[in-house]
């Protein structure tokens, strides 16, 4: 009972008021400094650097008050100059905040190395999607007298005999000597 009295007294209820106040105050204030500490509404937008160089896309972040990073550089269009932008994120047009960093991904020198797999003794057909599974092309196909018809005998690139295990770029052209099936 005497709780009850406590509960509805006139003491009591001020109390909760300026405790609801007090807090009220404190839960604004906060909101606003926080919108002062991280600039709301204070937005850059990203600038459109896909397929310019990173020296002159680092120059146009620069003057947006951006900072990037460089994530990958292994996918190589030949579309594009060495060391160009080939994706970023966020993407161009977004909004973002002044000093936010702005994730690179950029255009290698050239295609990465890949070893030529051992494909001499090779059917031409086994040869041929070996060679297209490591992302090398066939080029030239010459015949020579062999009795292993369609095997391949030799494996050449540029007109030069190379051995399986040379590391050659990807996407090049490797020409391939087969037997024709006949006796020598």
């Amino acid at each position: 009972m005497i709780f009850l009295k406590f509960l509805f007294s006139g003491n009591f209820i001020k109390q909760i008021i300026k405790a609801i106040i007090f807090f009220t105050i404190i839960i604004i204030l906060t909101l606003k400094v926080l919108n002062i500490i991280t600039h709301h509404n204070n937005h850059e937008l990203v600038p459109d650097i896909s397929g310019i160089e990173l020296n002159e896309a680092i120059k146009m972040l620069d003057e947006n008050h951006l900072r990037y990073e460089v994530i990958d550089s292994a996918k190589f269009n030949p579309g594009l100059p060495p060391f160009a932008i080939i994706e970023l994120f966020p993407v161009s047009q977004s909004e973002v905040k002044k000093d936010r960093k702005i994730y690179l991904t950029l255009n290698p020198s050239g295609y990465r190395k890949i070893s030529v797999p051992n494909i001499i003794q090779i059917t031409r057909r086994n040869a041929e999607s070996m060679l297209k599974a490591v992302g090398l092309e066939v080029g030239k196909i010459t015949y020579r007298d062999n009795i292993g018809k369609e095997m391949v005998l030799e494996i050449r690139y540029q007109g030069k005999k190379i051995a399986p295990g040379s590391v050659l770029p990807k996407t090049t052209k490797i020409d391939l000597i087969l037997g024709n099936g006949n006796r020598l």
